[in-house]
């Protein structure tokens, strides 16, 4: 079972965000309101609060989310280029089906169904939204439960990887492994069009890559971005563009004690279901957002429960 929870994109307007998905990914509201003062000072962005959120679920039912935001344009943003969550990765049965409806859609097709060098497991396609939201679309070609992958169940289905783009892919991954206590990967180096297309780079550059694992499931990738990344602009107290947050179950919070960005309090909804959320940043600065799991969950005498989201 993965530990990845959700992803979060800020967006322009969430009801074009929340039809865009509904209509072409299948998605399903589960939950919407305004961001909580509470909720938006835990991710350092107290200027977020008051903004409109959704959250939505997968046709197969699963309890991995996608949340959207609404935020303000950022000038001189652009997708794949800046450090912190670059883009999310989705599981398909068919993946020339999903191009296929992808091509009739809002979606842009920027990376047309291929083999992924390095990766013969499975076979991508990579999509960008009116928000900039990059989606790469990923078919399992073997048996997803014995190589920590899932085993998707409608055309479209959950996230199951989401991507952070580094500065320094050793740094990042000697964090997650000696924090948060997950397995990581050997580096491969591998043609990735998408850094190369970003960056105008040769095409037969090669670009290292890590992922990493929880009980034998992938449900992150690291990636190190070439020289001329930068630093994610953003509006001063305010959520970046783009990814925004990735949320991750964890099953033992008190390994995370003395590195809280924002420590953990109770919060309900379909995402928290009750449990402790705390907020941690990664080496980059991005934001990383913690449920326990709820077989390890008591709650400490005092603390207050969160209901907004």
């Amino acid at each position: 079972m993965t530990l990845l929870k959700c992803a979060t994109h800020v967006v322009a307007n969430i009801t074009d965000a929340t039809e865009r998905f509904s209509r072409w990914m299948d998605y399903c509201l589960v939950d919407q309101g305004v961001l909580s003062d509470d909720l938006a000072a835990a991710w350092l962005a107290p200027a977020s609060a008051g903004r409109r959120y959704a959250i939505m679920a997968p046709a197969s039912g699963d309890s991995v989310f996608l949340r959207f935001v609404e935020g303000d344009e950022v000038p001189g943003y652009l997708p794949i280029r800046t450090f912190g969550w670059a883009a999310i990765e989705l599981c398909v049965t068919d993946v020339m089906k999903v191009n296929d409806r992808m091509l009739e859609s809002p979606f842009e097709v920027i990376g047309p169904p291929k083999p992924l060098d390095g990766f013969p497991t499975v076979q991508p396609m990579q999509v960008r939204g009116a928000d900039q939201e990059t989606v790469y679309l990923t078919e399992i070609l073997v048996d997803g439960a014995l190589n920590g992958l899932p085993s998707p169940t409608t055309l479209i289905d959950r996230p199951f990887i989401i991507v952070l783009a580094c500065p320094d892919l050793r740094k990042t991954a000697l964090w997650a492994e000696a924090v948060l206590g997950l397995e990581i990967t050997d580096p491969v180096a591998i043609r990735y069009s998408m850094i190369s297309l970003a960056f105008n780079l040769p095409a037969d550059d090669k670009h290292a890559l890590i992922g990493v694992k929880w009980k034998g499931e992938t449900f992150l990738e690291f990636d190190q971005y070439p020289e001329g990344a930068t630093v994610r602009p953003c509006h001063p107290g305010a959520l970046p563009p783009g990814v925004a947050i990735c949320t991750i179950e964890h099953p033992d919070m008190q390994r995370l004690e003395g590195h809280w960005t924002s420590p953990p309090v109770v919060r309900d909804g379909p995402l928290y279901a009750g449990q402790r959320v705390g907020v941690l940043l990664t080496p980059e600065g991005a934001l990383l957002e913690v449920i326990e799991r709820p077989c390890q969950f008591s709650q400490p005498a005092g603390t207050e429960t969160q209901h907004e989201a």
